[in-house]
């Protein structure tokens, strides 16, 4: 059995890695001067596919385990029905237990135990009498700037935005409350929200929580990773055929570290998930191409391998091939896991319908009023009968027999 860490390796494990920490000395009086587990929570809007920068959270968040917190994780159920309709209504309840499939084993993958972890959906507290009126405390004491302002980053943006975007941001201030937390956790792109909840939740008598914020990685085109754009991300449940083809495709300039998404990944992602496997440092491998080109390049520390870059010793195809064996590795346990699981195979397709193949109409050729026989204001029907203004001059007659009579009679005078 494992020793328990130290104070110092407690407070070192919540904070490595980490883009900035608010507040902090909340988190020292709560680990170093009371001695219990420091409680925190993480949020995420039940939105699109969980895609491979989930692996940031899902590190910093074995890490917090491993430095014995408690921590509850929140599927934002309604969250992702208020941003804008990202989650209509009525996949909600499937897209929140796609999420809680794919978190586990995201967690599973890592190593490490999730005892202490508690998942919450955001409507099990979110729809009770005492939380809406709460809510109710918080418009009355938060502007619509200030609201507007907070979600930013988060919310997303359209010309008319509706009022669901102005709630967003208020409530998820308000489950650091309803959780029980000390602090919460997200990436920097929370930060103004977690400055809202900062200032205006003592406004309503609720204390202030520390926050902590994990670095954001860049989407393989460049810019932010986004659940909607799939160039810009790999899906946990990515083929290694498709992870070679999105890789390949990669921005990645030479030479350049800032912005590139596959140098931010090795960083945030493939050596902290290495180090919690092997618990000791990190190791990210760079097979050569050719035996003659010499030995494979082994990096623990990322500020070699972006040294390696910016001097072409590690060119941007050696890094993407690495990259990709590297990715494939990582969620070849959770394909597998999703191949022997029916029922998460079954709420993927209730999450996610593919959308649906609209069947083409078969247009029915118009050869024009001067093709040979035709009438204007005359069109022919599957079953050979005539429709239009001018049927009686078309037709021949009203039955088989008028017709054939009609037929002899004209016989008869020509």
């Amino acid at each position: 059995m494992a020793e328990s860490p130290s104070l110092e390796e407690k407070l070192a494990l919540i904070y490595e890695n980490l883009a900035e920490v608010l507040k902090k000395d909340i988190i020292e009086d709560v680990v170093v001067n009371q001695k219990r587990s420091l409680k925190i929570y993480w949020g995420t809007a039940t939105t699109g596919r969980p895609h491979c920068g989930y692996f940031v959270p899902m590190v910093k968040i074995a890490q917090f385990l491993r430095a014995g917190c408690t921590v509850k994780l929140l599927l934002a159920d309604i969250h992702g029905f208020l941003d804008n309709l990202k989650a209509p209504i009525e996949l909600v309840k499937y897209r929140a237990e796609y999420y809680r499939f794919t978190i586990i084993e995201l967690l599973k993958s890592l190593n490490v135990s999730i005892e202490r972890l508690t998942i919450v959906l955001g409507s099990s507290h979110q729809l009770s009498s005492d939380y809406t009126m709460d809510l109710f405390r918080l418009c009355s004491v938060v502007t619509e700037h200030d609201s507007k302002k907070a979600g930013a980053e988060v919310v997303k943006q359209v010309a008319n935005p509706t009022l669901s975007g102005l709630l967003y941001p208020l409530m998820q201030a308000l489950d650091e409350q309803y959780l029980d937390v000390d602090v919460q956790f997200g990436g920097v792109d929370q930060r103004k929200i977690f400055t809202l909840a900062a200032e205006q939740l003592p406004r309503i008598n609720y204390k202030e929580r520390a926050h902590l914020m994990n670095h954001m990685v860049p989407g393989l085109a460049g810019g932010k990773m986004s659940a909607s754009d799939p160039d810009s991300k790999i899906d946990v449940l990515d083929t290694p055929e498709i992870i070679q083809k999105k890789v390949k495709k990669a921005h990645c300039v030479p030479l350049e570290v800032e912005g590139n998404g596959l140098v931010g990944f090795v960083e945030f992602v493939l050596l902290p998930v290495s180090s919690l496997k092997i618990g000791g440092k990190g190791r990210f491998v760079v097979e050569r191409h050719r035996p003659e080109d010499g030995e494979a390049l082994v990096y623990e520390d990322i500020a070699m391998l972006k040294k390696d870059y910016e001097a072409d010793r590690l060119t941007p195809q050696l890094l993407k091939a690495a990259v990709t064996k590297a990715f494939d590795d990582l969620l070849r346990p959770i394909r597998e896991a999703f191949d022997s699981s029916k029922e998460w195979q079954e709420v993927l397709t209730k999450a996610y319908p593919p959308p649906e193949t609209k069947k083409k109409e078969k247009k029915i050729k118009d050869r024009g009023t001067r093709f040979p026989g035709s009438k204007q204001g005359v069109h022919a029907k599957a079953d050979g009968h005539v429709e239009g203004p001018l049927t009686e001059e078309t037709n021949l007659a009203s039955s088989a027999e008028a017709a054939m009579e009609h037929l002899n009679v004209q016989q008869k005078n020509s």
